[in-house]
């Protein structure tokens, strides 16, 4: 086949290109050159390549500016094509990176409101701890044991009587004492059967507000209680990054926890806002208005300062103004608490004396005078026991009085402020002077039966703003702070 092959070529270059003769005659002389088809056939392919070299080169040259535009064209279409993918892959990352550098700092200022809002319950619930102590230190003056009631009432009797040394002037009193019986308050002609104290580590029966650890107990299952949703970033961020899913499901964890807060604060807020409603309770059952009690002891120690609606306030560090205006909603009645607290402490709800050999001798009110055997009214209550038992203060004040005082026989006042009074009468023994600063519950006298009386006893009583009061109820309504 090889053979066959070239035998073919060879026909072919002899049919194509014949043996050919050129003749030159010049002066006579006949010249001639022959060309066979090797040389013919190697000539024509010469020829060809040199016209299509030159057919390359004249289009060249005609179209050269234009295919080095066309060739310019193409590269900066592949340039720009490339700077383009390059610019999308950098702003992909770009907003990859600050959806990150976002979710970073939205966990951050999320986990660090919840870290104030932790602080700010601690520091609410410490108030709250000084407010207890408040609480316990006027329960400790407050809660003792009362007399026994009497078995046979009216046996020591008596009591100042403006119809025995009558010269004498009570200063600062009017000679006929107005009798204010509140409305509402039953009058006690027989003491309460006596009641135990409750020990110091019973939970109260009132103001269970007070009680810290049910507050704790309570923070805990809010802190872990139904959760509402946060905002979520899209499934495609998640899926070009996967540190975003990380850092969304944390964020919304600690905002869960942190939503819980605001429910707490509301809550805790009704509870103090009860205490509040139960203490005021405590002193209307005293006889007392509490509120014009309390601007009478907001009064006395200065307060005021522009009115800015809670709306317009917020905790510094908590953006959550749900969170804000729950919790100084709880903190000012948490200052209501504390500021009827601090009043509470001036009110004489103690007895002034203490132990069951004492009895309850005579009442408040009118009865039949036992030395004329008239009607008569008696402004105050004698408690009757041992001859030289201590009688105490039944609430912190200055002494104004010390001495002897007609009917009273020794008698030593004291000054609770806010327009109260308290005065005991028929000491045997004077133990303080005037002037003298005496905490609750303070000795100040021994029982005796000096000035009008029939036997050892002390006669009690309260004044509030020059009107006299009746004890009984100061003293029941000291029973119901625990």
């Amino acid at each position: 086949m090889a053979e066959t092959l070239v035998e073919r070529v060879w026909t072919w270059l002899y049919d194509t290109f014949p043996e050919r003769q050129i003749y030159i005659r010049s002066d006579g002389r006949v010249q001639f050159f022959t060309f066979g088809p090797t040389l013919q056939a190697a000539l024509a392919g010469l020829t060809l390549i040199f016209l299509g070299w030159v057919a390359f080169a004249t289009v060249n040259v005609i179209f050269k500016d234009r295919i080095i535009a066309a060739k310019d064209h193409r590269y900066q279409q592949m340039q720009s094509a490339y700077e383009n993918r390059v610019a999308d892959l950098q702003l992909s990352y770009d907003e990859l990176n600050g959806a990150l550098v976002a979710a970073e700092d939205r966990f951050k200022a999320t986990a660090d409101e919840l870290q104030m809002k932790q602080n700010t319950i601690v520091n609410f619930l410490s108030h709250k701890q000084q407010v207890d102590a408040t609480l316990a230190g006027l329960a400790h003056a407050t809660v003792r044991t009362q007399p026994n009631t009497p078995s046979h009432p009216g046996v020591y009797l008596g009591g100042p009587s403006d119809g025995i040394n009558s010269s004498v002037s009570l200063s600062g009193l009017p000679s006929t004492p107005r009798v204010s019986i509140p409305s509402g308050v039953s009058e006690l002609p027989i003491m309460p059967l006596p009641v135990s104290p409750q020990p110091r580590t019973a939970k109260p029966t009132k103001a269970s507000l007070l009680d810290i650890g049910g507050t704790v107990g309570r923070l805990t299952e809010l802190l872990f209680g139904a959760p509402a949703p946060t905002p979520q970033l899209s499934a495609a961020a998640y899926v070009q990054h996967p540190a975003l899913r990380v850092l969304a499901e944390q964020t919304e964890r600690i905002a869960r926890l942190g939503s819980s807060e605001t429910a707490l604060m509301t809550q805790t807020q009704g509870e103090v806002a009860q205490g509040v409603g139960e203490l005021q309770t405590v002193i209307r059952r005293a006889g007392i208005n509490p509120n014009n009690y309390t601007r009478r002891f907001e009064s006395a120690h200065g307060m005021g300062g522009p009115d800015i609606p809670l709306q317009n306030v917020r905790v510094e560090g908590i953006a959550d103004k749900s969170f804000s205006t729950a919790f100084l909603r709880a903190s000012a009645v948490l200052e209501q608490m504390d500021t009827l607290l601090s009043a509470m402490h001036h009110l004489p709800l103690a007895m002034p004396v203490s132990g069951s050999q004492f009895e309850r001798t005579s009442g408040f009110g009118a009865r039949i005078d036992p030395f004329t055997g008239q009607y008569s009214f008696h402004s105050g209550v004698d408690f009757a026991g041992p001859w030289g038992s201590l009688i105490e203060s039944t609430a912190p004040g200055r002494v104004i009085y010390a001495g002897q005082r007609g009917g009273y026989g020794n008698m030593v006042e004291i000054d609770h402020g806010f327009g109260i009074h308290t005065r005991y009468g028929h000491l045997s023994t004077i133990l303080v002077q005037v002037g003298a600063n005496v905490p609750a519950g303070a000795p100040i006298g021994k029982l005796g039966s000096t000035g009008r009386s029939t036997g050892p006893h002390v006669h009690y009583e309260v004044w509030y703003d020059d009107v006299v009061q009746n004890p009984s109820t100061f003293i029941e309504a000291g029973r119901h702070v625990f």
